[in-house]
């Protein structure tokens, strides 16, 4: 009778041990859940990292053709000038000649 009570103790024993081993498997399990889980979560963080630079490569991108449109806008203002400039030139030439004109006739 004494040795079925220690059989039966031990097989309690070894079924709480196993029971322990189970609840320890289940943490680890569960410990390496949440580093997959951060994993994936520092890989949507790169990957919005990387979404953010583009964007700014972007933006830089459109800020430098705004920068060109910007210069060219200002040769054209500059060629008008001179446009102007050259009328204006015309004008007085053609005035000239008129006074010459009526120098000739005088």
């Amino acid at each position: 009778e004494s040795e079925c009570v220690c059989v039966c103790v031990r097989e309690r024993e070894r079924e709480r041990e196993r029971e322990r081993e189970r609840e320890r498997e289940g943490e680890r399990e569960r410990e390496r859940e949440g580093e997959r889980e951060r994993e994936r979560e520092r890989g949507r963080e790169r990957e919005r990292e990387r979404e953010r630079q583009r964007e700014r490569e972007r933006e830089g991108e459109r800020e430098r053709e705004r920068e060109r449109e910007r210069q060219r806008e200002r040769e054209r203002e500059r060629e008008r000038e001179r446009e102007r400039e050259r009328e204006t030139e015309r004008g007085r030439e053609r005035e000239r000649e008129r006074e010459r004109q009526r120098e000739r006739e005088r």
